[in-house]
C-alpha cells in the first residue's frame, strides 16, 4: 500500500510557476512508476507526465511539454511538478499516481495508487 498526498497548488496569474509536490508513504516508493494526471472543469482526468520506476524514463503530455518539469526523489519519497509558463488552460486538480514496477504509462488504469488532489487555478 503506498499513500500519497499532493500539495503546493494554488492561484496564479498566466506566465507564472508553481511547483507540485507528490509525498508518498508506505510500501517502497523507490520501485513504483509515478504520474501526474490533471482535470479541469467538466473534463476528463488527463494525463500530464509520468516517470519510470527507475527514473530514466519521463513522458509528457503534448500540452505540457517544455514548460513542465517532472522530477523525484526516492531517498526523501518525494515527487516534483515544476509548472512554468502557466496558463488558464491548466487550471485543474492535479493527482499524482503511482504504479509499481511500471515504466511510466499515460494511461489512468496503470495506476494502483491516487492522492486527493490538489488545485492549480491560472488567471488570464
Amino acid at each position: 500500500q503506498v499513500q500519497l498526498v499532493e500539495s503546493g497548488g494554488g492561484l496564479v496569474q498566466a506566465g507564472g510557476s508553481l511547483r507540485l509536490s507528490c509525498a508518498a508513504s508506505g510500501r517502497s516508493y523507490s520501485t513504483h512508476a509515478m504520474g501526474w494526471f490533471r482535470q479541469g472543469p467538466g473534463k476528463e482526468r488527463e494525463f500530464v507526465a509520468a516517470i519510470s520506476w527507475t527514473g530514466a524514463t519521463i513522458s509528457y503530455a503534448d500540452s505540457v511539454k517544455g514548460r513542465f518539469t517532472f522530477s523525484r526523489n526516492d531517498a526523501r519519497n518525494m515527487g516534483y511538478l515544476q509548472m512554468n509558463s502557466l496558463k488558464p488552460e491548466d487550471t485543474a486538480i492535479y493527482y499524482c499516481a503511482a504504479d509499481n514496477y511500471g515504466l511510466g504509462s499515460n494511461l489512468r488504469q496503470d495506476y494502483d495508487y491516487w492522492g486527493q488532489g490538489t488545485q492549480v487555478t491560472v488567471s488570464s
